[in-house]
């Protein structure tokens, strides 16, 4: 016997959620969520989240996108409850954001947001959200504190700089951007600011790190360094710093070299604008001898500012299919917007060893076909650059006959040359 009860399919089950004011105002968000999770997702107002969270119906849901825009500013209270009833559910949260205000948007994001989204919503944002949120959460990494027998050198603790600024320096710009995810930039960035901060043992230039990576930046992690609260107070308010307020944001390695870590929180790439980005590059040129930046991988409003400021733009690229295109698409980008594309000077990440021939003949046409030329070809350095960074060091200290570190500092050493031989012609 069968009834048209059961005959009916079981519904599918809910596996998200989003919470809004008015969920029309996302229609986006709407298109993005029936995209992704076809009818496996449900709508709650802000009213009725706090009562559903709590129930054991709740229990099925893998992740919330909480969408507030600038009218939702004023009642953040409320929305901060949700996020708290939803971490403490264990239930991840993607907060999707319409022009909120860098304050509040820090505010809502310190309450343990795992992701975030601007709306409108980028094409596949919310997929990548969505994928990020899902990824089983890594196993704790030991920190370099914990493990302080595998330092080749004992590190001092973390200090702000001890200098005081002075604006007596005009230093080298050279920004580093990933041209593909996992192309090595953060790495290549760390070691190359701290071999030259160490190049020479008496009267070794002023050298400082910037992490302009505000959401996913790791050079924090890479030389074991706290995040500041800082960070973020300059950042809200650029106008408002002096170089004694960036110097005071920043934390020395080893007393040799200075950073600027990204913020504690995840933070949307826009909450700068280029006329911030310009008063940091400036307090960092005046103070120091060499400035790097670690660029995000995302071009942003503020990638121009950057490029026109730079001395050299290096673009880290992998001999693969994904990198030959982003290249073309960021000269194209750039040509068209009448940037200084001459600037780039490429980089290939895991270059092939001298004796692979049939390899070395990819990379051979790989550059005459994007009629590019890879300036510094770097060798895989396999698992020891993986550990040095998981422990937070440099790979001088913990790997220094690996080839990527020889490699490093041999640009390095050129680089220091040029700006000292630069220097002598001035005077």
């Amino acid at each position: 016997m069968s009834t048209a009860a059961n005959m009916m399919p079981d519904p599918a089950p809910i596996l998200a959620c989003t919470i809004s004011r008015d969920i029309q105002e996302f229609d986006l968000l709407i298109d993005d969520m029936e995209l992704e999770l076809g009818e496996s997702w449900g709508d709650l107002t802000f009213e009725d989240a706090r009562d559903f969270l709590a129930q054991p119906d709740a229990g099925s849901l893998e992740f919330v996108a909480i969408a507030v825009n600038a009218e939702d500013e004023g009642d953040l209270t409320r929305i901060t409850d949700i996020i708290k009833a939803a971490t403490e559910r264990k239930i991840k949260v993607i907060l999707i954001a319409d022009q909120i205000s860098p304050a509040g948007l820090h505010q809502l994001l310190r309450l343990g947001a795992d992701d975030f989204v601007p709306y409108p919503l980028p094409e596949g944002a919310l997929k990548e959200a969505i994928e990020r949120v899902r990824r089983p959460a890594p196993a704790p990494v030991q920190t370099a504190a914990s493990i302080t027998h595998l330092h080749a050198v004992p590190d001092a603790p973390p200090q702000t700089p001890s200098f005081k600024a002075k604006g007596d320096r005009d230093g080298v710009v050279l920004p580093v951007h990933g041209l593909s995810g996992g192309s090595g930039a953060s790495t290549f960035a760390a070691n190359l600011a701290w071999e030259l901060a160490t190049i020479e043992k008496e009267d070794a230039p002023r050298v400082c790190l910037l992490d302009f990576d505000f959401q996913y930046g790791s050079v924090a992690t890479y030389l074991d360094l706290p995040r500041k609260e800082a960070v973020f107070e300059l950042l809200s308010d650029t106008a408002a710093a002096d170089s004694d307020a960036f110097l005071a944001a920043m934390l020395t390695y080893n007393d040799k070299l200075h950073v600027l870590t990204a913020p504690a929180d995840m933070l949307p790439l826009d909450i700068v604008a280029p006329e911030d980005i310009a008063r940091i590059i400036d307090m960092a040129q005046s103070n120091f001898d060499f400035v790097i930046i670690d660029m995000p991988k995302t071009i942003v409003a503020w990638t121009e500012t950057v490029l026109t400021r730079a001395h050299v733009y290096f673009a880290m690229m992998d001999l693969d299919l994904r990198s030959a295109q982003n290249v073309l698409r960021l000269v194209r980008a750039l040509k068209a917007e009448t940037l200084p594309h001459e600037k780039l000077r490429y980089i290939l990440n895991r270059a092939p060893k001298f004796t692979d021939l049939s390899a070395k003949s990819r990379v051979k046409r790989m550059s005459e076909s994007l009629d590019i030329r890879l300036e510094v070809q770097i060798p895989d350095g396999g698992p020891q650059v993986t550990q040095a960074n998981d422990h937070g060091h440099p790979l001088s200290h913990s790997a220094p006959k690996n080839p990527v570190r020889k490699e490093i500092q041999k640009l390095a050493k050129s680089l220091h040359d040029l700006n000292r031989a630069a220097a002598t012609g001035r005077k």
